[in-house]
């Protein structure tokens, strides 16, 4: 079956158009505010507040020793001491090699199948079990309750398309981890690759009661068997009842995307991916083709500017890259194909939803207040120190 694309209504801001003099981050972030000399305010946080109190050198080394010492010996006599989430892509696939082989920890291999994997990361992820020796646990995650949620948000209209998979990947990782008992979660999460957050508007947060409330408009069945989250349960309950911890290494360490990449290919014949989160097929086809047409959010801005920040990457190579988009319409046809046949989408539905309305998380029940709440105290205790608008 062969879709139909045609173009969708973007969600562009009425502002005249701009981008940071100095990343690029640009008016289809709303509230982007820009100082005399063109430079956005992304940036001005990122020499503010994150630059300033990021140590990866001698500083980092110890506050990561403190919490390695601390992991293995609460995981003393035990199989795991701490577990990890696999998805294929670089931050996570770097970060099970540098805890196995130069932190000395003894990790647990996780990873969450939402059927939407693409070879390549099944390959990826693999061969660097393998190499390590390690054991993999992979959940497979109830496809009939997946493919009503994932269609339940394609017919709400957000953009941020990828909450459902996100969400269950999460949830099914914390509540493994609290189920068996394994007190230490490692993340890729990194301010290297990720210091400036995509703006609300683009990605909202990992809100249950709007995926239920969206659910409850759009879905079909019941989902009984999703693994499922709220926010009480992982940031209240399984942290200061169950004791699970969540770290994220990376950011104590000199890491950058290339170096990773460069040692992961020598090591374990790694694969990389045209763009940040191409791993997934279902994100590959919603962060390069849907978000972009239907809204006119390009989350490669976001990475890139990370990037740009962080020295990894020229601007005027930047721009190039987003005039040149390495996700071909070809690509994006073959795609489209698989997932409409997948979710079982016609061509009249898929049309119809990309002419319909543009909504936002305003648009449901929502958790955005509580969310910008648990955000603000954790910029005051600097565990945070993104913008979140």
């Amino acid at each position: 079956m062969l879709i139909m694309l045609c173009g969708g209504k973007h969600s562009m801001s009425k502002r005249e158009y701009q981008v940071c003099s100095n990343c690029v981050m640009d008016t289809t972030d709303s509230v982007i505010i820009f100082d005399e000399n063109g430079v956005c305010d992304h940036c001005k946080n990122y020499y503010t507040n994150i630059k300033p109190n990021w140590d990866t050198g001698e500083v980092g080394q110890q506050k990561l020793k403190m919490i390695v010492d601390q992991i293995k010996k609460d995981g003393h006599e035990k199989k795991y001491d701490c577990i990890i989430g696999v998805s294929g892509g670089i931050d996570s696939s770097y970060l099970i090699y540098y805890a196995t082989e130069i932190l000395g920890l003894r990790p647990l291999a996780y990873s969450v199948d939402t059927g939407w994997n693409t070879k390549i990361a099944e390959n990826n992820i693999n061969n660097i079990i393998k190499g390590l020796g390690l054991e993999l646990i992979k959940e497979k995650v109830n496809w009939e309750e997946m493919k009503d949620l994932q269609l339940a948000f394609f017919k709400s209209q957000v953009p941020y398309q990828d909450l459902p998979q996100d969400h269950v990947i999460f949830s099914a990782l914390y509540n493994y981890a609290v189920k068996h008992k394994i007190k230490h979660i490692l993340t890729g999460g990194n301010y290297s690759t990720e210091c400036i957050r995509e703006p609300i508007e683009w990605v909202y947060q990992n809100d249950l009661r709007m995926i239920k409330d969206i659910h409850k408009k759009f879905g079909m069945i019941k989902l009984s068997k999703l693994p499922m989250t709220g926010m009480f349960k992982y940031k209240i309950y399984y942290r200061y009842f169950k004791g699970m911890k969540v770290h994220k290494p990376l950011d104590l360490i000199p890491y950058t995307k290339n170096d990773a990449i460069s040692t992961l290919k020598s090591k374990f014949g790694y694969e990389p991916y045209p763009n940040k989160h191409f791993e997934s097929i279902f994100t590959r086809f919603y962060e390069g083709y849907w978000l972009i047409k239907k809204y006119g959010y390009d989350k490669r801005r976001a990475h890139f500017s990370s990037l740009i920040l962080t020295g990894q990457l020229e601007r005027e190579r930047a721009l190039e890259l987003l005039n040149n988009n390495s996700y071909c319409m070809e690509d994006v046809i073959e795609d489209l194909n698989f997932i409409s046949i997948k979710l079982g989408i016609t061509k009249e539905e898929f049309n119809e939803i990309m002419e319909g309305p543009s909504k936002t998380y305003l648009d449901y029940k929502n958790q955005y207040r509580m969310i910008a709440f648990f955000v603000s105290i954790a910029r005051r205790l600097g565990i945070e120190k993104r913008q979140f608008r």
